[in-house]
Parts: C-alpha cells; structure tokens; sequence
C-alpha cells in the first residue's frame, strides 16, 4: 500500500477548493486531483467471528458477519431477525428509531439469502439516520416539514449502500432537522443512551444519536449519521463507538435534507475502525448530482489502512505518525483526563507513533469561538426560507437559529468565511507542520474547515458512561485516521464493552419524558 493520502494532497489546492466552497454553490469547485484518476481497488477483510459473537449475532462486527456469510455459515435473514427481535425486546426503553421496516427488511434479507454475496455489505443491518432519503420509506428529518415526506429515490449515500448488499432495518431518531440531540420536534426527548437507558438526562450525543443508540444497544450492526457541528463524533464518543467525518465532499450530500451546505458531512457511525472503514468505502465517492463530490483524489483502501499490521510480532503503525497534543488536552475531570493519559501512553508505545506536544495557531479561540461560528447559520436559513416566511410553528422547539440564520447580516456572513479560511491556513500551515494527526477536545473547529475526525472509545468513567476522544487529520486523512485507530485497538479493548440490556421494569418509559426548550436548542444546535 502507498504512503497515507494526506501527503499526497496539494494542500493550497484544498485551501482554493474551501474559498470557492465558501461561495455556497456559485459555480463550479477547483479539483484538488484529476477526476479521472482510478479508484484503488479495496481489500475483502476477513476477520475469524469471536466465539461469543456467533452464540450472539447482535454482538457480530460487520467484518466478522461477512467472513461468516460468504462462508455459507449464516444467511442474511438470520442475521437481520435477530436485529428485529432485539428491537422488538427492547426499541420501546431505547427509542432509537423513527420507523422501522419490518416487514420490508426481512423479506429484502430473504431475497439477498438467494444471492451470491457479491457487494461488501451483502446482508448487513443497518441503520440509516433520518434525514437520508430513502425511495418508498417516510423519510421525516424528526420535523414538523417532513413528517408526510415520502422520496421518491435514495440519497446517494443510501443506494451505494444497498447496492453493496445492505438492509436497512429502519430509520433512525435524530434531533429536529438536525439541531439537538434526538426529540421531538416539541422538544420532547425520545433516543436515551445505551449506557444510561433509565436516566435520560445522560446526552446520547447530538442529532444522529439515534443511529449511535441503535448501534451501541445492538440494534443495528452499524449505521449512516451527518455531521456540522459534532454530530458523528460526539454521539460516538457518549455511547463507545467508532464514528468517521470524512473529508468535506468525501461523501456525496445528494438527497440529505440540508443544515449546512459548507459544513454536512454524512459519514459512519460503526463498532470499530474497521467497520468505519467498510461503511465509507460504500459510501464515499464522487457523485454527479453533487459538485462537491467531484475533483478529489480518488478514495484509497480504507479496508487495508484499518487492518492492524504486525511487525516482529508486535502491532505497529502502518505509516510513521507524528500525534500532537494540543495545550489543554489532558485538563478536565479527573477520570476523563486519565483516560486521555492512557490512551496517549498507549499510543506512544506503538512502533511507528510519536506523541509530540503542539502549539495551537495563533487567536485559536477568537477564530473558533462563536462570533464566527455562527456564520453558519444563513446557509441554514437560506434553504428553508419560504416555510420560514410561511409558518414559524413549523420549526418546533430549533425556530430560534434560524430565525438568527435569516437575520444575520451580509457582512457578519462575508467576515465570518474569510476567517474561516484564515483559520483552515493557519492549520494546515501551522499546525500540520509538526503533526500529522492532532487529538482533540472538541469537533467544532475541524466541522469548520471541512478537515476530517475520528471519535473512537479511550475507556469509562467513574459512573460507567464510556470516554472517548477525537483525532483530526489533513485533508482526505481518513486512512491515516484509521490506521492509528486500528493499532489502538489492536492493543485495547475498550470498543468491546457493551451496554447492559435494560431492565424489565426500569428505563426510559417509566421515568417520563424530559424537554428541550428553544433556549436549549439555541445553545447545543449540531
């Protein structure tokens, strides 16, 4: 395999690509790669189930479901009822789902049982989050304007996956047109965290936590979120799970209902690495319907940079990466800050791995604060702006950003792109001068930039809710991103843990429900 893609890329063609990116859409986008460029061909990871993974299906990776159904030992339709018999146990407590596709789902799994297993999701339960289009199936966005909508076609990122041999199980809970974490569009709290089923006062994470619920719970093998303000890493982070922000274009946005068109991100929301890797693989791409899609460097083997390479015996680094710490890293609470000590001591000590201490660039907090940040919000507004002119009521409990989005003026919006772009030189000149992949504290700056995150488990804290942390790398580094996750959790075990199953007479139902108020939403939109 060639070196990681990250120091392949012109990195001042990113920087002209995310200017004219800044535009929204005026016209076409610089190509940072020819576009004719060929795709890598991928890897067939193999992976030997773990025994008790096979006494439970629920508890197979994607990874080890393949081996196990090209094998001829397990057949679709077994593997997709007993996702739905363990939905039937226990959706009721975990509310993870808007809809879910029963009937559908099963009889798509038996007609891929008569089928050879060609694609690399052949008969893999998903759960997809829902603001993805998908043809036939309601497809609400957990919103006042959508909840009659019925697409006529898949979003894109939807058909790569069935075309790879996907099932979708249903359509997950999310935050109101993607601004909290999962409610009703009222405000009313539906989707719990697995790890706290019966407090739901504990944050699932962000607005795709109900496809990070339905993972964690075991109610689907993995699972599509987006991505603007955290929405893949935090829910991934709360609830122990792998979760992948690609690169800005990465992945194609065609049929995803808008929140921003600088800064959505779809990506995965998987067990480990390397089912991060497999999902992205489907889904990533360029697309015609999408101009952002188009003129990247091809994807590369994301299947090959997630599987753990070996060097005299001991799990080592794929490529030699240099992780930067930035200042702050290890403050917090006692147990989260022993769990990032960990986790960098961990990392240190794999061949191939140096920990070095980075300086954030200068005015780092001026230039990810607020004052800018918020210059997301007109391109929020500007897509909805006749139902916003029609009908406030519509947009629930999240009416005050885009009431904000709608009144923001010209030239906060002007101001705030040039210092998006001055922040994204800064980072790429300054920062990834001495790192090639950063950890993290929180997603928002890197959501700014269009660069790319992982949010992978570093381990509990003292009242058993899971810790995790955030990597951020170079544009298209999601090889990189995966290879340190990989040897990472070669050498742990933390994303094997697994949430106890509800109680019988505990959880969510009997504790009532709680709110969100616009207050709140205003506060924690994502």
């Amino acid at each position: 395999m060639k070196g990681p893609l990250d120091r392949r890329v012109d990195r001042r063609a990113f920087l002209s690509r995310a200017a004219a990116l800044s535009l929204a859409g005026a016209g076409p986008l610089p190509a940072v790669a020819a576009t004719r460029a060929p795709r890598p061909s991928v890897t067939l990871p193999f992976v030997e189930p773990r025994p008790e993974a096979v006494a439970d299906l629920t508890e197979l990776t994607i990874a080890e479901a393949m081996t196990m159904i090209r094998r001829g030992d397990l057949v679709p339709e077994e593997l997709v009822r007993a996702y739905l018999t363990r939905i039937a146990a226990h959706e009721d407590v975990y509310r993870a789902f808007n809809l879910v596709r029963t009937q559908a789902a099963t009889a798509e799994a038996r007609e891929a049982g008569r089928r050879p297993a060609r694609g690399l999701l052949h008969g893999i339960p998903l759960a997809v989050k829902d603001n993805f289009f998908t043809a036939g199936t309601r497809t609400t966005a957990n919103s006042f304007l959508f909840q009659d909508f019925v697409p006529p076609f898949d979003a894109t990122a939807v058909a790569r996956l069935r075309r790879a041999g996907a099932v979708v199980l249903g359509k997950a809970q999310m935050g109101p047109l993607a601004t909290t974490r999962a409610t009703e569009p009222d405000g009313r709290i539906t989707t719990v965290n697995a790890w706290a089923p019966d407090d739901p006062a504990v944050d699932p994470g962000a607005s795709s936590s109900g496809t990070a619920t339905a993972v964690a719970g075991r109610l689907a093998t993995s699972g599509t979120g987006t991505q603007t303000g955290g929405s893949i890493t935090w829910p991934a982070n709360a609830q122990n799970l792998t979760g992948l922000k690609p690169t800005m274009g990465r992945v194609s946005l065609y049929g995803i209902v808008p929140l921003s068109y600088t800064r959505d991100h779809p990506g995965p929301l998987a067990r480990d690495a390397l089912d991060a890797a497999i999902m992205l693989s489907v889904m990533a791409g360029p697309d015609r319907n999408d101009l952002r899609t188009q003129g990247l460097p091809p994807v590369p083997d994301l299947i090959e940079a997630a599987t753990p390479v070996r060097r005299r015996g001991r799990v080592a680094l794929r490529w030699p990466t240099r992780i930067g710490v930035v200042p702050g890293y290890l403050s917090g609470a006692d147990d989260t800050a022993a769990a990032r000590k960990r986790f960098l001591d961990t990392l240190d000590a794999v061949p191939g791995a140096s920990v070095v201490d980075v300086p954030l660039p200068a005015e780092w907090e001026l230039l990810t604060g607020n004052a800018f940040n918020n210059v997301r919000l007109p391109e929020r507004s500007e897509a909805f702006l006749p139902q916003l002119r029609r009908d406030l009521r519509a947009f629930g409990v999240s009416v005050i950003p885009w009431l904000e989005g709608a009144l923001l003026g010209g030239n906060e919006f002007l101001i705030g792109q040039r210092t998006r772009l001055l922040l994204l030189e800064r980072v790429l000149d300054g920062l990834f001068g001495q790192c090639d992949v950063v950890v993290q504290t929180d997603p928002v700056p890197f959501d700014m930039l269009g660069l790319p995150e992982l949010g992978l488990p570093i381990g509990f804290d003292r009242a058993g809710l899971p810790v995790g942390t955030i990597l951020g790398g170079l544009p298209y580094a999601e090889d990189r991103l995966l290879s340190v996750a990989a040897a990472y959790q070669a050498r742990t075990d933390w994303h094997r843990r697994r949430p106890a199953d509800p109680g019988a007479a505990g959880g969510f139902v009997a504790r009532g429900h709680g709110r969100l108020d616009a207050v709140q939403v205003a506060r924690t939109t994502c």
